[in-house]
């Protein structure tokens, strides 16, 4: 995936290795009045990372610059690093990111990071041995990836979508800001522990809702993103695509396969992800015995803007009109 950044990312750092000196002459001549430089900069690369950093910083966000560089819409998997990205990974003093094959092109910037005391929270790396290979359940599209070594192992990027892997992450965050700025340790380490509260007690509340069901299967006739979650509560599920999938247009077999689930276990909604067109949910429910289910939209979370943020949008508030969603779609 994305074996086009390879090359790209070799010019990229040399424009970058001529850029960041010429960038470091303009800061000197600012002066000492240019206080912006003397603050913790701290780099996240999508949304959930981002909002967590917030809630572990509390008060303390103000006296740090806290970037998010999927910002505008564009997700993981498709997003292509342009040279200002790149510069601020190799500068910034906390790198947050997913590490999957996604983030393989950070991974090569790192290598020439020009800060070299800069402290990193790979998600993958924190959750060891808990992060789950992509796999390929019944009826379930070809991911479409081309990979050199066939027999190369695969995992799941999208760790987020379990609340159980962010209050791990948490922790992660607050002891890696506690290390850093070690006379704001007990407000980290209280600004966490009060945010894992409200994680778990969503996680119970998802939980109870599941166990209360009339049904546990999911359908997607989308991407399927959410391994994590299913799993954390014990959900079946089934999907056209998986999670990292390049493939836009379901085969005949794919949406045959799909309308017979729904048909032969009695659900009545079909699920896609945020900015889906429902043309492939709406093929498949033409292919029912009934054709009145309804499509409802979880949010994964790969897509959230700045604009969204500025509006009040937060990790928690996303789950909990996931949970909404699931409500209905489990009854």
């Amino acid at each position: 995936m994305k074996k086009w950044i390879t090359g790209a990312l070799a010019i990229f750092l040399g424009v970058m290795s001529i850029a960041v000196p010429f960038s470091g002459m303009h800061t000197a001549e600012a002066g000492t009045n240019d206080k912006s430089d003397k603050k913790l900069k701290i780099v996240t690369t999508i949304f959930p990372e981002y909002d967590w950093t917030r809630a572990v910083l509390g008060e303390r966000e103000t006296d740090v610059d806290l970037t998010m560089l999927l910002d505008n819409g564009t997700d993981l998997h498709s997003f292509q690093p342009a040279v200002k990205d790149i510069m601020k990974v190799s500068s910034c003093d906390l790198l947050i990111y997913v590490g999957g094959e996604s983030d393989q092109w950070i991974e090569d910037a790192l290598e020439s990071a020009q800060n070299k005391d800069m402290k990193t929270i790979n998600l993958m790396e924190v959750l060891g041995d808990t992060i789950k290979e992509e796999e390929t359940v019944e009826g379930m599209q070809g991911n479409g990836h081309d990979h050199e070594d066939e027999d190369e192992k695969e995992y799941d990027e999208h760790v987020w979508t379990s609340m159980r892997n962010a209050s791990v992450i948490c922790d992660s965050i607050a002891e890696t800001l506690e290390e850093m700025d070690p006379e704001n340790k007990e407000v980290y380490a209280s600004n966490a522990a009060a945010y894992q509260t409200e994680l778990s007690k969503l996680d119970a509340e998802y939980q109870n809702t599941v166990d209360s069901a009339k049904q546990n299967t999911l359908l997607f006739a989308d991407r399927f993103a959410f391994r994590y979650l299913v799993d954390d509560y014990g959900l079946n599920y089934y999907a056209a695509f998986s999670g990292c999938s390049a493939e836009s247009e379901a085969s005949f077999k794919t949406v045959t396969f799909l309308a017979g689930k729904l048909d032969e276990l009695g659900l009545k909604t079909v699920l896609t992800i945020e900015k889906s067109d429902d043309r492939i949910a709406q093929t498949v429910i033409e292919n029912t015995k009934t054709k009145d289910q309804k499509i409802l939209e979880l949010n994964s979370m790969q897509s959230i803007t700045s604009d969204e943020i500025k509006d009040g949008v937060t990790y928690l508030s996303v789950m909990k009109d996931n949970l909404d969603v699931l409500k209905e779609a489990l009854n």
